[in-house]
């Protein structure tokens, strides 16, 4: 069989929870303040599996990759402040979609000093939230490459 005719064929016999092998771009921020005992860092739950996490999301059409994170903060977390221009870093997940599939996400992420929260927000009611130390958060996320980032982490 031609190479090409090959992959296609493999291509659309992968079973639907089989990752894509090519990431895709999210973006995240990882929202700060200055407390009396240092940095805090701005955890928020899942809404499915309730697991701790940072606000991430597809990319914003329009908008640039900083910019895309600090819009999730504020939908996901309703904080608002500076995003930093540059990121911190990346990690990886697999993220489960709609239709079963599994698709491999790279996220980078963006540390945003928070200045102002919310009173009401679009997810508010549908996510907790916690402020804590960058430590005690890299031992409540999930993801290794962000509990390296978390445990890192100077503002």
């Amino acid at each position: 069989m031609h190479p090409p005719m090959l992959n296609w064929l493999r291509a659309r016999l992968r079973a639907p929870s089989d990752p894509d092998r090519e990431p895709r771009a999210q973006y995240a921020a990882l929202p700060w303040r200055r407390a009396d005992t240092g940095a805090e860092v701005l955890l928020i739950t899942s809404r499915e599996t309730r697991r701790w996490v940072i606000p991430k999301g597809w990319p914003i059409k329009g908008s640039s990759a900083a910019d895309s994170a600090a819009q999730e903060a504020f939908e996901e977390a309703g904080v608002m402040g500076r995003i930093a221009l540059r990121d911190l870093g990346a990690y990886h997940y697999d993220k489960t979609l709609k239709s079963g599939r599994v698709q491999h996400v790279r996220v980078s992420v963006f540390a945003l000093e928070v200045f102002g929260e919310a009173d009401d927000w679009p997810e508010k009611g549908q996510r907790e939230r916690l402020w804590t130390s960058p430590a005690d958060a890299a031992e409540r996320v999930a993801e290794p490459e962000l509990k390296m980032l978390l445990k890192r982490f100077r503002p």
